[in-house]
C-alpha cells in the first residue's frame, strides 16, 4: 500500500524526522486559507501516487494566498499519468543549500532491506544509478542484528557529506530505517532531504508498506478513512477492489484474490451492521476509483442483512455511469431474499467466498 505524500510526512514527524510545516486541501479556498494562515511562501504538490509529478507539473510555488489559490486550482483539475489529482498538500517553502537521497528498500534478490543514500538528491534515482553508479551508496542490513546509529553515520561519511552533518545526517538515516522496520514498509524514501538555514527537513517522503501487514496499522488505516467515517478505504496498487463487512473477512477476501494470481486495489471495510446507503457508497467509491477494473463484494451477513446489500448494489448498478464487472459473495441474515433480488436484477452472485474471489481474477484476466 503507497502513502500519500502528507501522510507518509505525518508518520516520519512522529517518528523524529524533521518535515516542513504543511496542510492538505481537497479545494483551493482550502489551499488558499493555508497560505494565509502562514504567511510565508509555500510550495504547492498534487497527492498522486505516482513517480514523476514534478516533470509532471504537479508542484508549484506561490509567494501570496491568490497565488497559491491559482496554483491549486490548476493542479485540482489536472491528470498525472491517469491519476485525477483529489488533494493538495500546501507547505513552507523551503530555503535550500543542498539535497540529499535517502532510502530503505527490500532487496529481495539479498533477502535483507537495503539501504541506498547519495549525496545529489532531488533526481531520478535510476537515472543517477544508471548514469554515475559511484555515487550512490548502497548498504545491506542484517535483519537479524540491531541497525545501530554508528551505522548510520558510517554511510553518512562515505556519501562524502561535510563533516558537521555526518552526524546529524547519520541521525536521519538511522530514523528513516527505524520506520521502515516499525511499520513493516517494502519502501521508505526521502528524496530530498533537504539542508536549510533550518536544518535538515525531508522535502518530500515516500511510503509504501507490506499490504499483508496492514492489520497490524490500523493507524495508518485510518489515514484513508471515507469522508463519512462510515467505513475504512485504503488504496492499494492491484486493480480489483474489495469490499467486505468487517476487517478480517476484508483481508480474508484480499488474500483469497492474491491467491488466484490477483492483485487488490482497494481494502474498503463497510463494518458490521451497514445498511443499503452505505453498500451504495462504498461502491460509489471504489467505482470512482480509476484503477479498478473489476469489483470483489463479500458479505457475510450477521447484523448486516443480505436484502439490504441487494439493495444497495442494486442501486449502485443502476445509477453508476461507469459500468465494471462486480462479482458478489452473499451469505446469512435475510439470504434467500437477498439471492432473489439480485436475481430479479440480473446480478449473478456466489455463496463461497473461494469461488467468488476466482470468478473476480478470472474476468480481471479476460478484460
Amino acid at each position: 500500500m503507497k502513502l500519500y505524500e502528507y501522510n507518509a510526512k505525518a508518520v516520519f514527524k512522529k517518528e523524529g524526522i524533521v518535515v516542513p510545516e504543511g496542510y492538505m486541501a481537497q479545494n483551493s479556498d482550502k489551499a488558499q486559507e493555508i497560505a494565509e494562515n502562514m504567511n510565508r511562501p509555500v510550495a504547492i504538490k498534487s497527492q498522486v501516487l505516482v513517480g514523476g509529478r514534478g516533470k509532471a507539473g504537479g508542484i508549484k510555488f506561490a509567494d501570496t494566498p491568490q497565488e497559491t489559490f491559482n496554483c491549486a486550482e490548476q493542479l485540482l483539475s489536472t491528470t498525472i499519468k491517469g491519476e485525477n489529482v483529489k488533494y493538495v498538500l500546501v507547505e513552507e517553502k523551503a530555503n535550500i543549500e543542498n539535497e540529499f537521497y535517502l532510502s530503505v528498500a527490500v532487496d529481495r534478490s539479498n533477502k535483507r532491506p537495503l539501504i541506498m543514500a547519495s549525496a545529489e538528491g532531488g533526481v531520478d534515482i535510476e537515472e543517477l544509478a544508471e548514469k554515475t553508479p559511484e555515487k550512490i551508496i548502497k548498504y545491506h542490513v542484517n535483519p537479524q542484528e540491531e541497525f545501530l546509529p554508528y551505522e548510520g553515520r558510517e554511510i553518512a561519511r562515505k556519501m562524502g557529506v561535510g563533516s558537521s552533518l555526518v552526524s546529524p545526517v547519520g541521525g536521519i538515516i538511522w530514523k528513516l530505517f527505524q520506520v521502515f522496520k516499525k511499520y513493516d514498509a517494502q519502501l521508505a524514501e526521502i528524496n530530498p532531504l533537504v539542508v536549510t538555514d533550518k536544518g535538515l527537513i525531508a522535502a518530500d517522503a515516500k511510503l509504501e508498506l507490506d499490504d499483508d501487514s496492514l492489520y497490524r496499522h490500523q493507524e495508518i488505516m485510518k489515514f484513508e478513512e471515507y469522508e463519512s467515517d462510515e467505513f475504512a478505504f485504503v488504496k492499494l496498487d492491484g486493480d480489483i477492489a474489495v469490499i467486505g463487512n468487517g476487517a478480517g473477512l476484508t483481508l480474508t477476501g484480499m488474500d483469497m484474490i492474491k491467491l488466484n494470481g490477483g492483485e487488490p486495489a482497494t481494502f474498503l471495510d463497510i463494518g458490521g451492521g451497514s445498511s443499503a446507503e452505505v453498500i451504495k457508497k462504498a461502491l460509489d467509491l471504489v467505482i470512482d476509483y480509476s484503477p479498478v477494473k473489476v469489483i470483489f463484494l463479500n458479505v457475510l451477513g450477521g447484523i448486516t442483512r443480505a436484502d439490504d446489500v441487494a439493495k444497495g448494489v442494486i442501486n449502485a448498478l443502476e445509477e453508476s455511469e461507469r459500468k465494471i464487472p462486480l462479482v458478489i459473495r452473499l451469505t446469512g441474515t435475510n439470504e434467500e431474499e437477498g439471492q432473489r433480488l439480485l436475481t430479479e436484477a440480473g446480478v449473478s452472485f456466489e455463496t463461497s467466498m473461494e469461488d467468488a474471489a476466482k470468478k473476480a481474477v478470472t474476468l480481471r484476466n479476460s478484460l
